[in-house]
């Protein structure tokens, strides 16, 4: 497994527990501009990074400056002090990134900035073109692995294994990184990405709004609640889970699919056609998007990854961990990183309804005092590996290690 990039090291006495940033220690007194460039700020863990960012840049003294096709994430960044600027950075046209590259490099001169960060590979060729232009350190976050199966694929992709640093959010990320662009432990981080805790703690949750989202959803209390976290999108694996229940053959347990379609009605009709041809019309529930994820995990008994290909790192999963819940996951991607089998959960073969099935009702049958040892697993997991602040300490590391 490659190793952290060592933030105790490179940032002073900053560690994931002790998120003291300040820009003394990390600059050596200066105070930096950093610009990231996204696509868009709609929604996802990408984004969340890039906002996470933003607000950890700014408690740290420097400059936060963010570049996207905007969403309503952006308001975000007002909270925290931190610049949003509105650019067609989305588009893969190459005429609109040539153009791109320009306006950025008109705004890293206007705004002073230090160092520019791309977390897609679109926006990345502009941030390239444009940190060349005004000769300062260019960084990368491999979010995914970033399959190809051609040369201009390939090619179109090597963008983000440019940059002088390039951070993979797991190690499953950072092996993919490694074998197809030959990027070595001197240019290359791993930066796990984090949880925040204090959201996605159990003890912040009410019960005024678990009771809020039982009424939203119509759950019946004489069921047990299987969660599974994600958009409705066909390698999320929805199916799967909707054939293990079938399989299951228990009228206590219902599942709860959370997450937005994002216009895949085709998908979405296809999931309800096949709940009512296993006449499963109450034991699972579409529930759509969720505003109270915290919420969601505590009402569930036991929360579910069926994907079908790989997670590059799984958030879902380490967020339901921090609060306190039995976890099942494919054995695909980063997940050997993020659950650890048998303690914090059950790793099972991917699109495999019995395997699932079976795990389900392992996860249903702990004791009291089993399923408190799991919660309990799980949740110093994820607060010893994957939490927000060690990630934003991480990545600001990173940064003084370019800027000096």
């Amino acid at each position: 497994m490659p190793p952290h990039a060592d933030a105790g090291t490179l940032a002073g006495d900053v560690t994931p527990d002790n998120p003291g940033l300040d820009a003394t220690s990390l600059f050596g007194g200066g105070k930096p501009v950093i610009l990231q460039v996204i696509p868009t700020l709609v929604t996802g863990g990408a984004e969340r990074g890039c906002i996470d960012m933003a607000a950890a840049i700014q408690r740290a003294g420097g400059t936060a400056i963010v570049v996207s096709a905007g969403g309503p994430m952006a308001r975000e960044l007002d909270r925290y002090g931190a610049k949003h600027i509105q650019l067609p950075v989305q588009s893969k046209n190459p005429l609109t990134m040539r153009r791109n590259a320009t306006r950025l490099t008109e705004i890293i001169r206007q705004h002073g900035v230090d160092l520019i960060h791309a977390r897609s590979r679109a926006p990345a060729w502009s941030a390239y073109w444009a940190a060349k232009r005004t000769d300062i350190p260019f960084v990368t976050t491999f979010h995914a692995p970033y399959n190809f199966k051609g040369r201009v694929k390939k090619w179109y992709n090597s963008v983000m294994a440019k940059a002088d640093r390039i951070i993979a959010v797991s190690g499953f990320v950072y092996e993919h990184v490694t074998r197809e662009y030959g990027v070595g432990a001197d240019r290359l981080r791993l930066i796990h990405r984090g949880v925040d805790v204090d959201i996605m703690s159990p003890d912040k949750v009410t019960q005024a709004r678990m009771a809020q989202l039982i009424q939203q959803w119509r759950l019946p209390e004489d069921q047990r609640i299987v969660l599974l976290p994600g958009r409705l999108t066909r390698w999320k694996g929805q199916g799967v889970l909707i054939e293990a229940i079938s399989r299951l053959g228990r009228s206590d347990v219902r599942a709860v699919l959370v997450g937005d379609d994002q216009g895949r009605d085709h998908y979405r009709q296809e999931l309800e056609d096949h709940i009512r041809r296993l006449n499963l019309g109450g034991q699972v529930t579409i529930a759509g998007h969720c505003n109270d994820m915290a919420a969601a995990y505590m009402l569930s008994d036991v929360v579910v990854n069926a994907s079908v290909e790989p997670e590059a790192f799984g958030r879902v999963i380490a967020e339901a961990q921090a609060m306190g819940r039995p976890v099942i996951v494919s054995d695909l991607g980063a997940v050997k990183e993020t659950v650890i089998n048998g303690e914090t959960g059950l790793v099972v073969p991917p699109n495999n309804p019995d395997a699932l099935a079976g795990a389900i009702r392992a996860a249903l049958d702990l004791d009291p005092l089993q399923r408190q040892a799991v919660g309990l697993d799980g949740m110093r997991h994820v607060r010893t590996n994957f939490t927000k602040a060690g990630m934003c300490a991480a990545t600001l590391a990173v940064y003084a290690e370019l800027l000096g």
